[in-house]
């Protein structure tokens, strides 16, 4: 009687044992269910490449943010910025951004590899505001040009840098006599965790104080350049909404000066 009930006992605790492994493992299915379809409604609920958005007027200029690689952006001038070179920085993922999101990377496919010869033979070293304009072969990209801006150390870096790099890429326009031109941080591309909305607004702010010290040159006759209408700033699916509502909210505030 007493084997039998031992065996009772056995078979009940081997069948509760059972039963805890199976709701455990029903729960783990459920949580990875969960959370991968979490991921991917989080991911259908992103901006697809191609999406813009109009976040105003400064100084007779239309600032507009898009969802969009640089490496496929119509435009006569394409800025793009990058570090220093350090081996393989910008295809190392993480930190850098995966390939498919990586806009330097795909510059780098674009002119078959000569982003990434540039900066590893030192001909473009990337020392901050160092600065290169390409034009690109037909075929590769569809800027009429490239301009290629230095952020120097990326140990270092400090989103005020982005200031002197707007005053940079619109004294470039200016020069060059486009009338719009894009910009690409590629902050994140290089996996460097940097504040969007603070960079966005710092390349527009040095952008419109370069334009308008060039207003101020042509009042004293001292400057022909042709105006610039627009700018866009390129941000990834991620940080398009970002992007626009800190510049928004700049050129709102802007005008409120």
């Amino acid at each position: 009687m007493e084997h039998n009930i031992t065996i009772i006992k056995k078979v009940a605790i081997k069948s509760h044992t059972g039963s805890l492994k199976l709701m455990f493992a029903m729960a783990i299915i459920s949580l990875v269910s969960f959370t991968k379809g979490w991921a991917q409604t989080q991911a259908s609920t992103l901006p697809t490449p191609g999406t813009s958005a109009t976040t105003g007027q400064i100084d007779g200029i239309t600032i507009s943010t898009a969802v969009q690689s640089p490496s496929n952006q119509q435009t006569p001038l394409q800025v793009i910025c990058v570090f220093e070179y350090t081996e393989g920085d910008i295809f190392n993922s993480p930190p850098a951004l995966p390939h498919n999101l990586n806009g330097l990377v795909h510059v780098d496919e674009a002119l078959k590899g000569i982003l990434t010869e540039l900066r590893k033979s030192g001909r473009f070293e990337g020392r901050a505001l160092e600065t290169m304009l390409i034009t690109p072969s037909v075929g590769s990209l569809p800027a009429g040009k490239l301009l290629i801006i230095g952020l120097g150390d990326r140990k270092s870096f400090n989103p005020e840098l982005m200031i002197s790099v707007g005053r940079v890429e619109m004294r470039e326009a200016l020069r060059l006599g486009v009338s719009s031109y894009s910009h690409a941080s590629d902050l994140k591309d290089a996996g460097i965790d940097s504040p969007t909305g603070v960079v966005a607004v710092n390349v527009i702010k040095g952008a419109i104080s370069a334009y308008e010290t060039e207003a101020f040159l042509k009042d004293h006759s001292l400057s022909s350049a042709k105006p610039v209408t627009q700018i866009t700033l390129l941000a990834g699916p991620a940080f398009f909404q970002t992007t626009a509502d800190a510049v928004k909210a700049f050129v709102d505030s802007f005008k409120g000066d």
